[in-house]
């Protein structure tokens, strides 16, 4: 369990922005409920054809939303749900309308692995295996690059010599072939694109630059932007620090505020599900320049998932029934916005 500050740290004269405690959304925004009744759905994906697609962390369940209406499409049974492991990212085929095809990033027996899923027939074909695995720090992001490579994020698996061992696929960005190969170009000669992170998240990118949400231990959760073979300081450092060697985050928070996970560029900014702070930040972006983070949709309790759907919407999922929340009687819920 990690600490909690009582304080609001000033780190800016470190190169990050640590934001300040949140009050209320400063303006309304319409919010419609797609579903209600979810299992911490933990990430979006969208098919062709416009309908969400998700995955469920403890059920093992990928679903499929379309309107309102609710399917499951797939189960991952080796999926081996435990702490903050279980089915968690997805990523849909590029060729989804020829192949019929998602990719899983998911916690089994012993380590951490991403899948190709046929939907239809529910083949499941390991592609990456042996990240390591933990109750905790277990990471779980998973999306396909603008490269057309697949991306994730993995988390130290509780050991923090991990992260600065370009030889462990733990405490990573991981940037590989559909296939599960290392993708051409990547700094180490494997599938390790940048190391040094404790537990990331989200990935998204947005005017060519990537994004990457992460967990800080008792004191600072970040934002950083991934560079090939950047080192992002952990266990030297927690947020910004002072020593040459590392990449700083380009935002962060107190451990309080944030809690960031799922990440979506949508209408020129960035959007952060904050599970902690039970909230979403918004950060505007302006080429690769960031804006003030703005704290919305605070009302909703533990924000995980955020996707920016091709109908022009954003979607939120909460996650008030990971056993850190407190659920109300319709969670989880998958939300849409304008906002």
């Amino acid at each position: 369990m990690r600490a909690r500050l009582g304080a609001v740290l000033a780190l800016t004269a470190l190169g990050a922005t640590l934001v300040a405690p949140a009050q209320a959304d400063p303006a309304p925004f319409a919010v419609r409920t797609l579903a209600t009744g979810q299992d911490v759905p933990w990430d979006f994906g969208f098919l062709p054809d416009g309908s969400g697609i998700y995955t469920e962390r403890d059920t093992k369940k990928i679903k499929k939303i379309t309107g309102t209406a609710v399917t499951t499409v797939a189960t991952v049974n080796d999926a081996v749900p435990g702490g903050e492991g279980g089915l968690l990212g997805i990523a849909v085929s590029p060729t989804f309308a020829q192949d019929n095809t998602v990719y899983v990033y998911y916690t089994a027996a012993s380590d951490n692995r991403v899948s190709r899923v046929r939907l239809g027939n529910g083949a499941v074909e390991p592609i990456v295996t042996g990240i390591p695995k933990n109750r905790f720090h277990n990471g779980g992001g998973l999306e396909f690059g603008p490269d057309g490579h697949l991306w994730a994020t993995t988390g130290d698996a509780g050991t923090s010599a991990n992260a600065q061992n370009t030889n462990s696929l733990a405490g990573k960005v991981l940037r590989f072939t559909t296939t599960g190969e290392p993708a051409p170009g990547n700094p180490f000669n494997n599938r390790v694109y940048s190391y040094g992170h404790r537990n990331p998240q989200g990935l998204t990118w947005a005017n060519g630059r990537a994004y990457a949400t992460e967990f800080g231990n008792n004191r600072t959760d970040e934002l950083n932007a991934i560079e090939s073979g950047k080192n992002y300081g952990w266990p030297t450092c927690e947020g910004p620090c002072n020593d040459t060697r590392f990449v700083n985050p380009v935002k962060s928070w107190p451990n309080r505020e944030a809690g960031p996970t799922g990440i979506a560029f949508y209408k020129s900014a960035l959007y952060i599900g904050a599970v902690t702070g039970r909230r979403v930040w918004k950060v505007p972006v302006t080429g690769t320049d960031l804006g003030t983070p703005q704290a919305l949709f605070t009302g909703y309790g533990r924000v995980r998932s955020v996707g920016a759907a091709p109908d022009g919407t954003l979607w939120l999922g909460t996650s008030n029934q990971d056993g850190r929340g407190t659920p109300a009687a319709t969670d989880d819920r998958i939300l849409s916005t304008d906002g």
